[in-house]
């Protein structure tokens, strides 16, 4: 099989990409060593990440289908989105972050490989957990919600549609609010003002 075509929707997101950081043909890249579907740990086969000034934005390959198509779903491509996250560039140990986050994106496709769940666009992520996403587990953001990014635009590929979602990383209290049906996510992401995940932010809600 012609080698273009087998990787056909894996170049389509890294075109989209292209567009969206002109001249980065050569970002970071965390690839997978022994690819899911040989039975390794992680689903993802790579996760690239571009630099947005003051922050590193995180593309994932894997969540569609990017080489042959594959299911009989001809409208999307795989499981019809890949996942961003934008990080905010203030880290210490910033490669232990990078990573952190690779680490974290490859967690939630798991949860999609095994049980089928998808995240789309204004939905929450809540795991329980109570310490800090970040490596050292300081930070007060806990879990996502989710929205379009707003800088990539959804794709027609030969394998079918994909969307970008976008994960930004909130405080347990922001979540719980949206839980309690206090908020909700479209009304929290007007009230971040951002979709940078800002290990050092405080809560908006803290003084209400």
């Amino acid at each position: 099989m012609d080698k273009e075509y087998e990787t056909i929707g894996w170049d389509a997101i890294t075109q989209e990409s292209e567009r969206v950081y002109p001249g980065q043909d050569n970002p970071k890249h965390y690839g997978t060593l022994i690819s899911w579907r040989l039975g390794g740990n992680d689903p993802l086969d790579g996760i690239s990440i571009y630099d947005g000034g003051d922050y590193w934005h995180f593309v994932t390959y894997g969540l569609s289908e990017l080489y042959e198509k594959e299911s009989e779903n001809l409208e999307y491509s795989g499981y019809g989105m890949e996942m961003t996250l934008k990080l905010k560039k203030n880290l210490k140990d910033e490669e232990a972050e990078l990573k952190g986050i690779c680490g974290i994106l490859q967690a939630i496709a798991r949860v999609t490989f095994e049980n089928g769940e998808l995240f789309r666009p204004y939905e929450y992520l809540y795991t329980g957990q109570t310490q800090g996403m970040d490596v050292k587990m300081k930070s007060l953001l806990t879990g996502f919600i989710t929205i379009p990014d707003p800088q990539f635009q959804t794709l027609e590929t030969p394998n079918g549609r994909v969307e970008f979602v976008e994960f930004i990383g909130v405080t347990d209290d922001e979540l719980q609010s949206i839980i309690n049906k206090e908020n909700d996510v479209r009304s929290l992401y007007q009230q971040l003002g951002s979709d940078i995940t800002d290990y050092h932010r405080q809560s908006v809600l803290r003084d209400k």
